[in-house]
């Protein structure tokens, strides 16, 4: 099986674990310096549990407490977990806890029937748009899938076994990974009680994850054996925890409440980036890049404050500007796809057949580097489209509809696009897989 077959499979898992979810949008914030200050910090307990760095930690967009794995192929933290938290060790210990998730194989053990995975597997595109949604610009940009709830705690919800078993392998990351265990008691007090409240009430992650008196009296225990104390210097992973914390709440939160409480943070650059975000909500744009100018001062080779600049300067309607600061980002962190995503974005914007052949090989690497962002997928059909390349403009919109859920049309597309390439190619293969997952979700 391909590598382009297996993303489609591996995108099925979450599109069927989102019907788990509440019946409401679902969607994601994809954020380039979000999504790096989440991996640096969860890097030491990934490490701890054996996992590489390939398992991402990305952001839903709900303010519910919750977190979530689906496979091996990302941890799932809704926003709402990330705001309530106070430390790095209290959101480590969510990450490690999901890890061993993960490790012990609760995920494998509830595997959904293999017949009906194979029945839908043409919906491995579709699941992406719960992960795709990014707007390709950089920005905390979200794009919903609507979904029934009707499945919700028979896939998510953990037993008692394997909660202690999550605990005890989570506690132990925390303490190989030398950062003590007292934030796993810390944020297990946020949840504790909550079982004797009706279910309505409970926070999600406590009715997927049941926390029993009995079952916090082992966690206490067990943190103590290990030791509550960190063993190394964790000012690193305190530095990340706030920057993802402090961008993330000045984009959800009100500027006056950021502003309020930007001088919080615990480096000046956090401070600064988090009011020159209060300023761009406010479109602000000369206001926000004079603060953001401070932050680039303390950290002038930092490609996600490059990428925030790009952003605002791009929203603000000055696109060469725009696209000189997402090209100085990507040279900085040339394997960021979501970077490489802003950069193809503000160059198809400007248009012109030189820039747009320009932007393709950019936009076709953040395809390959992220495949559950769609928005790379509107901008290559976009420009494809625009250089008369019917044949790869077809496809990639065929993509689009497909990680859409929209899967007639992407049958249609996909269609159209075989008719036009090259019989046996890359791409004609593409639209192939396309048009199976179409047809197997359709029939």
């Amino acid at each position: 099986m391909g590598s382009y077959q297996v993303r489609l499979r591996t995108v099925l898992a979450v599109c069927l674990a989102m019907l788990a979810l509440p019946a409401q949008a679902v969607s994601l914030l994809r954020d380039p310096d979000i999504e790096n200050a989440l991996n640096r910090m969860a890097r030491p307990v990934l490490t701890a549990a054996g996992l590489s760095g390939a398992t991402p930690i990305l952001v839903v967009n709900d303010q519910s407490l919750n977190a979530f794995v689906i496979d091996n192929n990302a941890i799932y933290i809704n926003a709402g977990m990330i705001l309530r938290t106070a430390s790095a060790a209290e959101l480590q210990f969510v990450i490690a806890h999901e890890a061993a998730h993960i490790v012990n194989g609760h995920i494998t053990s509830r595997a959904l029937n293999a017949q009906h995975i194979s029945r839908v597997a043409g919906l491995g595109m579709a699941l992406a748009v719960a992960t795709a949604a990014g707007t390709g610009n950089g920005k905390l940009g979200m794009a919903a899938l609507g979904v029934a709830s009707s499945a919700q705690r028979s896939y998510f919800a953990h037993s008692q076994a394997e909660e202690s078993s999550a605990d005890q392998s989570g506690i132990r990351f925390m303490s190989l990974a030398g950062l003590g265990t007292q934030g796993a008691l810390d944020v297990t007090q946020i949840f504790a009680g909550q079982e004797l409240i009706s279910e309505g009430r409970q926070d999600p992650y406590v009715r997927s994850h049941p926390l029993s008196r009995d079952r916090l009296r082992r966690l206490t225990a067990l943190a103590g054996t290990y030791g509550l104390k960190p063993t190394s210097d964790r000012s690193e992973d305190t530095y990340w925890y706030d920057r993802a914390r402090g961008k993330l709440s000045a984009f959800l939160r009100a500027p006056k409440w950021t502003r309020g409480r930007a001088d919080e943070s615990v480096a000046q650059d956090i401070t600064y980036m988090r009011l020159a975000i209060a300023k761009h909500r406010e479109a602000d744009w000369k206001g926000a890049i004079a603060l953001l100018d401070r932050a680039q001062a303390i950290r002038p080779n930092d490609p996600w404050y490059f990428e925030l600049r790009g952003q605002i300067l791009l929203e603000g309607r000055q696109f060469a500007a725009a696209e000189a600061a997402y090209k100085r980002a990507a040279d900085l962190a040339p394997k960021d796809p979501l970077i490489l995503a802003s950069l193809g974005h503000a160059m198809v914007v400007q248009g012109g057949a030189q820039r747009l052949q320009q932007a393709l090989p950019v936009l076709e690497r953040a395809r390959a580097g992220d495949y559950r962002n769609g928005a790379v997928l509107r901008d290559l059909g976009s420009a494809y489209a625009q250089l008369n390349q019917p044949g790869n403009a077809a496809l990639t919109v065929a993509e689009y509809h497909a990680i859409s859920g929209r899967m007639k049309d992407a049958r249609i597309q996909a269609q159209r696009a075989s008719d036009l390439l090259p019989t046996g190619s890359p791409s004609w293969q593409r639209a192939q897989d396309v048009l199976n997952a179409a047809k197997n979700t359709i029939e």
